[in-house]
């Protein structure tokens, strides 16, 4: 009878480590499924996640772009403005420059004695 209850015992043992493996087996399809559920939702939010940046790039290059129409009449005003201001102090210092120009053309530099028109000299 001992025999008997040995070898039921080993029956009992192999029974409940084929258990033992079927609960370790069934728990590790259950994690590689819910890695591969894991992984499939991380593409999911990564693609929505590129598709509103995208969006955003694309909205704010838009917008951008318009700007720049904006910045070019902008820019060719504050040109304008720029040159009418050039003109109007090159009108303003014309008379003077002239008479700088003639002077010192007309004056003959003599022995460092600078003669002039007008009879004047200096040194």
């Amino acid at each position: 009878m001992d025999s008997s209850r040995h070898q039921n015992g080993i029956q009992l043992l192999l029974t409940a480590e084929q258990e033992a493996q079927q609960i370790v087996n069934a728990a590790r399809n259950a994690k590689l499924a819910r890695l591969k559920q894991a992984k499939e939702e991380a593409e999911k939010e990564v693609a929505e996640f590129r598709a509103q940046m995208e969006a955003n790039y694309q909205r704010e290059l838009a917008e951008t772009s318009g700007d720049s129409g904006a910045n070019v009449k902008r820019l060719e005003k504050e040109t304008e403005v720029k040159i009418e201001q050039l003109k109007m102090e090159a009108d303003r210092i014309s008379h003077d420059v002239v008479d700088m120009l003639l002077k010192l053309v007309t004056s003959v530099r003599y022995n460092n004695i600078i003669l002039q028109p007008n009879g004047g000299c200096y040194a």
